[in-house]
């Protein structure tokens, strides 16, 4: 870099540290989308924690404040059990999609062998399956593996998925063939490539597939209550739902004790992203100064 290189990239790098200024018609129309975002989940943290009998009530403030509606979800239901079992369901099988979709993706970018294009069709065309399709036939295969009621049946069907192997391949196929080469030539493997130069090149596109899987596992509600029948093995949602049924028998919802459980099925999910932020922005800011 030259002389004169070297004040005008400071001065392109003061330019990007400024701050953005908005004009105030888009500060206020910025401040209403974000009021707009976290009123729900105002509303129901408020809800959780006024008595009951203020649910209906036309104040919005929780007077006087009680954690009970907390307290009542530990001892309503074996919560601790449902997170237990949803962390370990989600974490298994976000590393099983991860493992299998980072191998599928690199092979489809790089690798040259024939019918690659045609396997990697096969594999987008599963993108036009409606979920809902797969149940029965995940059902049968799960009983007849003896799976049903296991934490096993509930990650064997999701171990790996077509679009994280789709998204994670257009991504490696963005990364300089030069960068692929250069590694080839110092006699890298191509299993050291993958590791030491695809993936942390990647690591914005990693994280963003890991969190995807992760809160769509943490959601899942439908696969669980169908290949699942004992309390041991239910996940997170299905103990969520049983608040609601448990509650609703009597013909009078205690509304703090939902929301209370749905703010601590949230906190594992504004965890996920936390750790991910990081990464997700960096890929970003990478991203715009290309």
């Amino acid at each position: 870099m030259t002389s004169l290189e070297l004040p005008r990239a400071a001065t392109v790098a003061a330019r990007i540290r400024q701050p953005v200024r908005l004009p105030s018609f888009g500060l206020l129309f910025a401040a209403g989308l974000g009021v707009l975002v976290v009123m729900p989940f105002a509303m129901a943290v408020l809800v959780s924690l006024m008595p009951p009998d203020q649910v209906m009530g036309r104040s919005f403030v929780p007077w006087p404040l009680t954690l009970d509606a907390y307290r009542a979800v530990w001892t309503k239901a074996p919560f601790l059990l449902y997170v237990v079992n949803s962390m370990i369901v989600c974490v298994a099988i976000t590393g099983a999609v991860m493992l299998t979709s980072v191998l599928a993706a690199f092979v489809f970018a790089r690798a040259e062998f024939p019918g690659r294009d045609l396997l990697f069709l096969l594999c987008v065309a599963t993108l036009m399956i409606p979920s809902h399709m797969t149940l029965i036939p995940n059902y049968l295969m799960v009983a007849k593996a003896g799976l049903l009621d296991t934490l096993w049946g509930l990650i064997v069907p999701y171990l790996a998925h077509g679009f994280s192997i789709f998204f994670l391949r257009q991504h490696f196929k963005s990364i300089p063939q030069d960068v692929i080469d250069a590694a080839r030539l110092d006699g890298a493997s191509a299993w050291r490539i993958l590791w030491n130069i695809v993936v942390p090149m990647s690591r914005p596109a990693v994280a963003a597939v890991a969190l995807w899987v992760f809160l769509d596992q943490w959601n899942n509600y439908i696969w669980p209550l169908i290949a699942t029948d004992r309390e041991a093995v239910r996940t997170v949602q299905i103990g969520l739902a049983r608040l609601f049924e448990d509650e609703s028998e009597s013909g009078l919802v205690n509304w703090p004790l939902v929301m209370a459980g749905s703010i601590l099925v949230l906190i594992p999910t504004f965890v996920a992203f936390l750790l991910a932020e990081r990464h997700l922005v960096r890929g970003i800011t990478v991203g715009s100064l290309k």
